[in-house]
């Protein structure tokens, strides 16, 4: 699936994803910046993955752990720097919601400073944010 934000473009397709540029951007993350290259290419294998794109270059990434029917994990949200405050952020989460893979009944995530974001899409706040429907 595909969805565009004026000149970027949302996509869910796994050729795309650039595991070395995802690498570099967790890196920089509090929550993956010791996980390896390996570790990263393993995850992106084994997720539902989403990359946001501008002129055919990788500036965002999220992933979903799910079993498709009843419960999602959403995790690694991420946006290059110089690419964020253009609402990239809010446009994944709206793309990961609407996936048909992503089953609408518990969405589970964890942030230590993305609470409002989330909150704007019915996750309550906690350690963990939780979205039942």
């Amino acid at each position: 699936m595909e969805w565009k934000h004026n000149a970027y473009i949302i996509s869910d397709d796994p050729a795309l994803i650039e595991p070395a540029v995802v690498h570099d951007f967790l890196r920089t993350s509090y929550w993956a910046a010791d996980r390896d290259l390996e570790t990263v290419i393993q995850s992106i294998e084994n997720s539902l993955c989403f990359g946001i794109y501008l002129d055919g270059r990788q500036v965002g990434f999220a992933r979903v752990i799910t079993d498709g029917c009843t419960t999602a994990f959403i995790a690694d949200v991420i946006i290059d720097p110089a690419h964020r405050g253009q609402g990239l952020g809010k446009k994944m989460v709206s793309a990961i919601q609407a996936h048909p893979r992503v089953p609408d009944s518990v969405q589970v995530l964890k942030t230590k400073d993305a609470h409002g974001l989330y909150e704007q899409f019915g996750f309550v706040r906690g350690e963990f944010m939780f979205r039942k429907t």
